[in-house]
């Protein structure tokens, strides 16, 4: 049949000729157009195979789950003491959470794979170095290292799907520019929800077995969305409103770094890296665990992601990295010039400490060790920028400050971050705006909880609701806690 689109006749006798005029279209007309043409949506679908993946996985990991459940429920994993119930529930081992696992001693493990393995094994793009997202996606869904041919077909697909609806961008731009990335990211993130699948299906009366597939839908829908909407947020709040048309040549990354407006294909292998080592970190974190627990009461992915976008942008979570670029600029401030030496940092990092305060970038909850996110951004920034000034800065504190900490001796993990890294490589390539590394963080952070609410759906995770108490609660029973058995359902568990 033929079809008349923008003035360009059509004859779609086959899928191979389809994706050729689709192609050949996608570069020329502007991300705008495309987002809201029924062409785009009608045409561009690809097929990577992923979904069809899962379908065969998900029977045997369901049954792998309920005969666990059926043999060792009643088993005990893990204690809780008044302090952690204080405390945060620090240390408490309290979820299943199927994407990733973090070890004191080894940091992040996607899936059972190291961030250095991770970097050896995921394929590439072309001639580049980093690993692909959409190739850690694939592996974040199934546990399994896809091949080129599935990460191309999968990247295709994902940059098939990107487009955001007419409302979506009229609320953008309607947005005043002082405020926050972070709240028009959640708030687009909410105006999308206008096209969810899981929403439509659960309406419809689709069974427990089927949750996954539109909640699968929503999650590449919004995977494939969220740079389109963090780059306009970017352009419109900082630039020009313009965004570049998206490339079918290039990955997610490329597509992503032109609309924000970078051009160097080091941006676009630093987009990669950072895509890729923020995209997921166990699910006990705030927007881990937030996506998780507004989408245990079956809210779609688009109400279950600005919920933990929301807690991203809390200051003890994803701002973590600008507090680190500030601490970063002011000590290179101070130095007026002068190269950052072993005396002068370990004079900055004592006035730091001794003023109250922290050194922003070292320590973490659960790493005891210098975390592999922050070697990954080490050796980038040391193969493509090893004479940048904030970099060798960055390099004195890490020679510096985990002996200033372990003298001090009131921290466990006296050892760099990943926030104490990013700000800086992010600094030398031109993006200065801080208000919105968080946003950045966020497009990252959507391949790992996205993908863990599919498996949620998958495996028929219930509503979480874990039992609280109160202070006069806890003095009345501080001689009678004793440990969780499944006689005493309802009592604090305490040791």
């Amino acid at each position: 049949y033929q079809r008349r689109v923008r003035g360009v006749s059509c004859n779609f006798t086959s899928t191979k000729k389809k994706m050729k005029v689709f192609q050949g279209l996608w570069t020329k007309q502007s991300s705008r157009t495309l987002a809201t043409s029924s062409f785009f949506q009608r045409f561009a679908s690809t097929q990577s195979g992923l979904k069809e993946r899962l379908a065969q996985l998900i029977p045997a990991k369901f049954e792998e789950v309920k005969n666990i459940r059926k043999e060792h429920g009643n088993k005990l994993i893990s204690n809780c003491t008044v302090d952690q119930a204080y405390q945060g529930m620090r240390g408490i081992t309290c979820m299943v959470y199927e994407t990733s696992l973090l070890d004191a001693e080894e940091g992040i493990r996607f899936r059972g794979y190291s961030i250095p393995e991770c970097q050896k094994l995921l394929p590439k793009f072309k001639d580049g170095k980093e690993p692909l997202p959409e190739s850690l996606l694939w592996l974040l869904m199934t546990g399994e290292i896809p091949t080129q041919q599935q990460t191309q077909s999968l990247s295709q697909e994902i940059l098939s799907r990107a487009r955001l609806p007419k409302h979506v961008e009229q609320m953008l731009d309607n947005f005043p520019k002082d405020l926050h990335p972070m709240s028009q990211f959640s708030a687009a993130v909410l105006g999308l929800q206008s096209n969810s699948h899981f929403s439509k299906a659960y309406s419809a009366g689709t069974t427990k077995d089927k949750y996954w597939e539109s909640t699968y839908e929503d999650a590449l829908d919004l995977i494939a969305a969220l740079p389109l909407v963090a780059s306009k947020i970017y352009r419109n709040t900082y630039k020009d409103r313009k965004i570049a048309s998206i490339d079918s040549s290039l990955d997610y990354s490329g597509n992503f770094a032109r609309m924000l407006g970078y051009k160097e294909a080091q941006f676009d292998e630093l987009i990669r890296l950072y895509l890729v080592i923020h995209a997921d970190h166990e699910g006990g974190n705030v927007s881990a665990h937030s996506t998780r627990l507004v989408g245990s009461a079956l809210s779609d992915p688009y109400y279950s992601f600005s919920a933990g976008l929301n807690g991203l942008a809390g200051p003890l979570h994803g701002l973590a990295n600008q507090e680190v670029l500030e601490w970063l600029l002011e000590i290179q401030k101070d130095l007026k010039g002068a190269e950052p030496t072993t005396e002068n940092i370990t004079e900055a990092c004592w006035k730091t400490l001794n003023s109250g305060q922290v050194i922003p970038g070292y320590g973490h909850a659960v790493l005891r060790k210098t975390d592999p996110r922050y070697t990954a951004q080490r050796e980038f920034a040391l193969k493509h920028l090893p004479n940048d000034p904030l970099f060798k800065l960055v390099g004195k504190v890490y020679e510096v400050a985990p002996k200033v900490l372990t003298e001090q001796g009131k921290t466990k993990n006296p050892w760099p971050n990943v926030d104490s890294h990013s700000g800086a490589l992010l600094v030398h390539y031109g993006l200065v705006e801080q208000n919105f590394y968080t946003v950045l963080f966020g497009v990252s952070r959507a391949f790992g909880v996205l993908s863990s609410l599919v498996w949620d759906r998958a495996l028929r995770f219930p509503l979480e609701r874990p039992k609280s108490v109160t202070t006069e609660w806890v003095k009345a029973n501080l001689h009678s806690c004793l440990l969780y058995t499944s006689d005493a359902a309802d009592d604090l568990l305490c040791v």
